[in-house]
Parts: structure tokens; C-alpha cells; sequence
């Protein structure tokens, strides 16, 4: 067979919002097949069984046919190469740990050149995911040899970079769940979930209610606890040394056995526990002192380290640590030990997709003082049969939350509570959690900001528990709670920015801080924060993350809508107003005003199901996207003989139309009549037909936010169709009082 040239890949582009494919972020990809374009996969000699015998999980592709093995009898038909490099990337994001099962791939009006898009949360992912995909089909179509695993690797390499950790990332599953949205602010785990002033901000664990002096007062150790021990928490008593000798001499007061750790140390580093003699504690404090600003040392509880994660106030989940040994075999080192009986435990790595870590003997300070005090170095070769002790408490991974004795759980919570902590680990050190701390001589030893959650997202043993979900639910307690402001979207060519201009401005004078993104700039109130194009993706974001904004307006035309996707998930109101400027649209093979439709009902698409579409019923193809909306819709035209209009009110709906050069308003046989409007042309009596319609949109948007029908009248008279840059004194006075009155 002769060798295939390489399927180019014309333009790459990640379509951020909802777009023409579906409501979520995807890497659209432009394909030319060349001479594949006449080889479909049953044509290619050997290339299916390569694929298949790489990507065995191709098998669970339903595709088009809607059942198991339904793409491996596409490829059997036959179906064309850009069909198959989409599942080929899907599978390939599956097994690097980025399960997605979205992909389309369309024709374009260019002979062998097509459209193929995959699901990606995130660009830089997702271009790592296409090249591998595209070597690996590559090389399976000319029989060339391909390594899949290192090719997942590079994946998961770019996943582990780029992505989300597993706690953020739980954190913001849980708020999907409940339909909040989520922005990310940052290359790491910055996060806003919800949008303007509704929302709250995640950075892993932490909140944007969580207190910088809490977290202070759990990095001193010392400090947090004195204020336990003085609310009633037991705490085990310890004192702040500054030498070896100074440990030593502290260890003897406090009484043997002791723990020396660092006063501000995390996930257990430097910490030494059960020490008995000189040499172990003076050790142990050159141990610690590489792990913190200074080290403390403290009475030994007895028991399993347990790591008990409080939210709001409330335990939520648990977890129990575990003691680790080797039993020696007579022939192989401490070290040869532990990677035969510890770290061959899959459930063991160094990636924060394993709930327990490896050990290294050779490395770890603690392990090498604890094999030290059995007199034993990782060379050493144990007799046969002897046990050797390699880490007191291992990870913290055995969930027991259901165990947990309810005095424990109020003691555990008020020590969160007195530190100030409004998510918190706490660590407790008891033999028995199931029953209260002292009867058993237990005690709480650490309180920490930040918590990681993989241990109870993944635990090595027991039930995964929802902690982000109780972590979202605290920072959203009213569950009809979505964070979301209200938003408009408007979509069309025809005097759109004027419209959203008009809408932004009577919901401005409702008494919102309205944001407003549109082609002559972008707004915050009165203000022109900006006086460019703000159409793009970026403009709108910006509106969404300002906390002070309470509602947005945005103006979207196709080209944005085919080049970023919208800038928000849903809207509460949006409005169609047209099909014009396909001859613009070449770039993105948009030729005919009716390929339009698809990427305009976009708007549509993302109405709330409590939300509203506004769509022009003069154009039949605008008014039939009624059809495609979760909310109620409002249609409007100059022409209230429209069939549609009639439909609509005839079916209790309502619509907006000119009577007399009037607007109406109109539910059912119910009518509101505005006085005579126009401030799109402000010297022309009656307004010209572009700026009547743009008008009766902007009613009706305002309409469907619930304005009252004396307010719209309001905006209207006051609205400024130019962008002046310097309001009036004489129109700025009263345009203050009514502000002030209708606030």
C-alpha cells in the first residue's frame, strides 16, 4: 500500500461557550482529508484492526448507531477519516483521565475538507490530545508503529499541568450539578463559581469566606493550640523548643513518649512520633527543623492518626491513617521491601490520582528515624519473617466517617470554629473514633486551612464521600440558590448594539449595576469602562467576574458566536433579530442567510427554562425557534396582522407590536399602550422601520425582565441613542432625580 499523505489540520479554534455544536466549551478542528477524502476506513488495508488493537475501548463507542461496538461497524461500513480522528481523541482524553463522549464532525462546502469538534474543558488539553490522535491515526492508516501508552502520557502529562486538581475540581462538579457556573480565573485552581455579584471563589479547599487571620492562627500550631485548650478541646500538651537540647529537656517534663514536628509544617512533613530516648528527640529535632520555622515538642496520643474534614461548621467526612510494615524474606533490603509489599499497591503513586503515596526509605527523614530505632538502615537485610515497622501512621485514606461518635464530631467542629475556619481539616489522634476522646485519651493535634480532599474523594478503602457538594452547599445554603445574575443576550445585525444599549440602560434605572458588552464598548452603569469592540468572549467574561455588576447585557453576532461561543452558559432573556450578514460569514462557510438559523438559535438554546426569548415573528425562521426554547417567548413585530402574533396571543402568549405608531404590549386580549417612542431617531416622526423594530426588541427584553410598563416608558425618554463624551449638565440633573426616584 502506498503511504497516505497526512490529513491537514487547516485552523484550529476552542470555542469557549455555548456554540453551534452544543452548550459547552469544545476544540473545533478544520480538516482537509486530501487524497483520504476517497479511502473511507473500509478501503484502508489493516489500518481498523490497528486502531482497534491500540484503542481496544473503541468498543464502547455507541456513535450514530446508539449501541456498544456502534463505531467499530461505522468503521467496517466505512466512514471517512475526519469521523474517525474524533473518536480516536476522545479515547485517547478517556484514557488519560478526561472521560468525554461528545464529537461531531460535518462537511463543509469544500470537497474533502470538514468540521470535526471533541468536548474539551480545557484548550491546552485538548490540542495535546488532537496531535496524538493525529499521529496515532496516522500511523495506523501506513502501518507505521505508534507507542499508545506514551501518547496517553503525554495526555495526562499536559492534564496534570494545565487542568484542575481533583479537589477543585470536585468542588466545581458539585456546583455544576446544581447548575451554578463556573469561571476560571487562573492557570491553577482559582475558581468563581456563579457569576457579578452572586458569586463566591474557591482556591482548592480555601473560600472567599475564609479568614486570612484563621489561616494564620492554624499555621502556628502552638497558638491553635492554646485557644483549643482554652475553649475545652483536648489537646496534647507541647512546648516550642529551640535546640536538641532544648527538646530533650522539654520531652522529660512533658513526660515520655513524645511527637516532634514543626510548628507550621503540613501533610505530616517532619513529623516524628512515639520518641522515648535522647538520641531519638534530638534526632527528630534536626528532622523537623527542616520542615518549619520552628518545631514544637509534644506528649504522644496513642492511636491512629484520623483526618476529619469540617464544613460550615459541620463534620462532613473522615478519615482513618494506617501503621505500614514489611515481613523481611530473608534476601531482599528494607528498601527492595517496601517497593515489593508497599509500593506495588496500585493504590499507591505520585500523582494526586492515587489516594495513597509511595515510600522512599532512601529519602523520607522520619522513616529513616524510624528504621534507625530498630536499628536499621534501607540497605539493611532482616532475618526472615521479622517484622519491620516503616511508617507509624501511613496515609490517611480508610474512610470512617460513618464511625465517627457524635461528642467527637462537636469537638472536632468547635475546634474548626474557635480557629475561625470555615472549611478545615482537623487531625485527631484516638484508638477508637467511635468513641468520645476521653475515655480513650485522645486528642485533637492539628487544625489546617486548605484541606485536601482526595482522601475522601478516592478513598483506599470505604465509601467516597460528597464533599463537594457540602462544600458548595455551604457557600450557596438556599438550594434554589444559582448564583446567577440576570442576564440578555441579543443576537442579530440590526441595530443590535443600540438595543442592548436601550435594555442595559431601563434595567440600569430598575436599580440594578448593569454590565453591558456591545460593539460600541464596554459599560459599567453610565460609564464607558471602554470604547472598543467588546463583542468577544474576553469583554463579556469581564462583565461576569465584576462583583459589583447585578445584571448583564450582551450583544452577539454570528461571526462571535462562530469564532469564541457565547460568553455566559445561560441567559434569562434572549433576543433573535434577524438573519443578516451571511455574505460576511465566508470565513466560517456561512454563504445563505438560512444557515444562520443554527448558529443564531444559539441564543435561543441557552434560554433559562424561567428565562424568556424575544424573537422577531416578521422572519418565520426566527419566530419558529419558539420551538427550541426551555422559557416562555415574546414575539414582536411592527405589523401586529402577523399570523404569528396572532398565534401567540390567541394561545394566552404574549407579543409587542406598533399600533398607530404606538408600542403595545400585549398577553393574551390584554393590552398596555406606551406613549410614542423613538430614540433611535430622535428628529424623524414616525421612526423609520429598523429603529421601530430595534425598539418594540428592547421592549419586549424589558418586558421579560419584569420591568414595569411606566419604567420602560422612563428609559426610553431618557435614553441617549449617541455616546456623548460628557453628560449635559442640564440633562444630567434630572436624570439623577429619576434614578433616584425609581430606586
Amino acid at each position: 500500500m502506498n503511504k497516505k499523505d497526512d490529513i491537514q489540520l487547516l485552523r484550529i479554534n476552542y470555542l469557549r461557550g455555548p456554540n453551534v455544536w452544543t452548550y459547552r466549551a469544545v476544540l473545533e478542528t478544520w480538516l482537509d482529508l486530501g487524497e483520504l477524502e476517497d479511502h473511507p476506513s473500509n478501503t484502508l488495508p489493516g489500518a481498523n484492526q490497528r486502531l482497534c488493537a491500540w484503542l481496544p475501548a473503541l468498543m464502547e463507542h455507541h456513535c450514530g448507531v446508539g449501541e456498544r461496538g456502534g463505531f467499530l461497524q461505522r468503521l467496517e461500513e466505512g466512514t471517512w477519516c475526519g469521523h474517525v480522528l474524533e473518536h480516536v481523541v476522545i479515547e485517547l482524553l478517556n484514557l488519560a483521565g478526561m472521560p468525554t463522549g461528545f464529537g461531531q464532525t460535518r462537511s463543509t462546502s469544500r470537497r474533502g475538507v470538514y468540521r470535526m469538534v471533541f468536548r474539551a474543558r480545557d484548550e491546552q488539553v485538548a490540542r495535546t490530545a488532537l496531535a496524538q490522535g493525529h499521529r496515532l491515526l496516522m500511523c495506523a492508516i501506513n502501518n507505521e508503529p505508534f507507542d499508545v501508552q506514551a501518547a496517553v502520557a503525554a495526555v495526562r502529562e499536559k492534564l496534570d499541568d494545565c487542568y484542575l486538581g481533583p479537589s477543585t475540581a470536585a468542588i466545581v462538579a458539585a456546583a455544576t450539578e446544581r447548575r451554578i457556573p463556573h469561571i476560571r480565573l487562573n492557570d491553577g485552581n482559582l475558581v468563581q463559581l456563579g457569576h457579578g455579584k452572586r458569586q463566591r471563589r474557591i482556591w482548592t479547599a480555601e473560600t472567599d469566606l475564609t479568614s486570612a487571620i484563621a489561616e494564620g492562627i492554624a499555621s502556628e500550631k502552638d497558638l491553635t493550640k492554646s485557644l483549643l485548650k482554652a475553649v475545652g478541646v483536648p489537646v496534647p500538651e507541647g512546648t516550642v523548643v529551640a535546640s536538641p537540647a532544648e527538646a530533650w529537656e522539654a520531652a522529660q517534663d512533658i513526660g515520655l513518649p513524645v511527637v516532634v514536628k514543626p510548628t507550621d509544617g503540613n501533610h505530616g512533613r517532619g513529623v516524628t512520633l512515639d520518641l522515648s530516648t535522647q538520641a531519638e528527640i534530638e534526632a527528630a529535632w534536626a528532622v523537623a527543623d527542616r520542615h518549619g520555622s520552628e518545631v514544637i515538642v509534644e506528649r504522644h496520643v496513642r492511636g491512629d492518626e484520623h483526618r476529619m474534614l469540617v464544613v460550615g461548621g459541620k463534620v462532613v467526612a473522615a478519615a482513618r491513617g494506617e501503621t505500614a510494615w514489611v515481613t523481611a524474606d530473608g534476601r531482599g533490603n528494607v528498601a527492595e521491601l517496601v517497593d515489593a509489599q508497599i509500593n506495588s499497591d496500585p493504590r499507591r503513586g505520585l500523582t494526586e490520582d492515587h489516594p495513597l503515596n509511595r515510600l522512599d526509605p532512601r529519602e523520607d527523614g522520619v522513616i529513616l528515624l524510624d528504621l534507625q530505632r530498630q536499628g536499621l538502615t534501607p540497605d539493611s537485610v532482616p532475618a526472615a519473617g521479622k517484622r519491620v515497622l516503616i511508617q507509624r501512621n501511613g496515609n490517611v485514606a480508610i474512610d470512617c466517617t460513618d464511625a465517627v461518635h457524635p461528642e467527637v464530631a462537636h469537638q472536632v467542629s468547635l475546634a474548626a470554629r474557635t480557629v475561625g475556619l470555615d472549611v478545615a481539616g482537623v487531625d485527631v489522634v484516638a484508638e477508637d473514633i467511635s468513641k468520645p476522646l476521653s475515655v480513650q485519651g485522645g486528642a485533637v493535634v492539628e487544625v489546617n486551612a486548605g484541606p485536601g480532599l482526595l482522601m475522601h474523594l478516592r478513598p483506599a478503602e470505604g465509601a467516597p464521600q460528597p464533599v463537594g457538594r457540602a462544600i458548595v452547599d455551604h457557600l450557596f445554603p438556599d438550594p434554589d440558590d444559582s448564583g446567577r445574575i440576570p442576564i440578555v443576550g441579543v443576537a442579530g445585525t440590526r441595530q443590535t448594539a443600540q438595543i442592548a444599549r436601550l435594555v442595559a440602560w431601563v434595567m440600569h434605572l430598575s436599580g440594578r449595576h448593569v454590565g453591558l458588552a456591545c460593539r460600541d464598548g464596554l459599560f459599567l452603569d453610565r460609564r464607558q469602562v471602554e470604547a472598543s469592540d467588546c463583542t468577544r468572549w474576553e469583554a463579556g467574561r469581564r462583565l461576569l467576574i465584576n462583583r459589583s455588576v447585578e445584571a448583564a447585557v450582551f450583544e452577539n453576532d454570528a461571526a462571535a458566536i462562530l469564532r469564541d461561543g457565547l460568553a455566559y452558559d445561560r441567559c434569562t432573556v434572549g433576543i433573535v433579530t434577524d438573519l443578516d450578514g451571511a455574505e460576511t460569514l465566508e470565513h466560517y462557510d456561512v454563504r445563505e442567510s438560512d444557515q444562520l438559523v443554527k448558529v443564531l438559535r444559539t441564543q435561543v438554546d441557552v434560554v433559562l427554562s424561567d428565562g424568556v426569548a424575544v424573537l422577531n415573528a416578521a422572519d418565520e425562521r426566527i419566530a419558529d425557534l419558539a420551538d427550541l426554547c426551555d422559557g416562555s417567548v415574546i414575539l414582536y413585530a411592527l405589523d401586529e396582522r402577523l399570523p404569528a402574533l396572532a398565534e401567540q396571543l390567541a394561545a394566552g402568549g404574549r407579543a409587542v407590536f406598533l399600533r398607530d405608531h404606538r408600542c403595545v404590549l400585549a398577553e393574551g386580549s390584554s393590552e398596555t399602550l406606551l406613549p410614542r417612542l423613538n430614540p433611535f431617531a430622535a428628529h424623524t416622526e414616525p421612526p423609520s422601520a429598523p429603529a421601530a423594530e430595534a425598539l418594540l426588541a428592547a421592549v419586549a427584553a424589558a418586558w421579560a425582565m419584569g420591568i414595569t410598563a411606566d419604567l420602560i416608558t422612563a428609559g426610553i425618554q431618557t435614553f441617549e441613542p449617541a455616546l456623548l463624551p460628557a453628560r449635559p449638565a442640564e440633562l444630567r440633573a434630572p436624570l439623577e432625580r429619576l434614578e433616584s426616584e425609581v430606586r
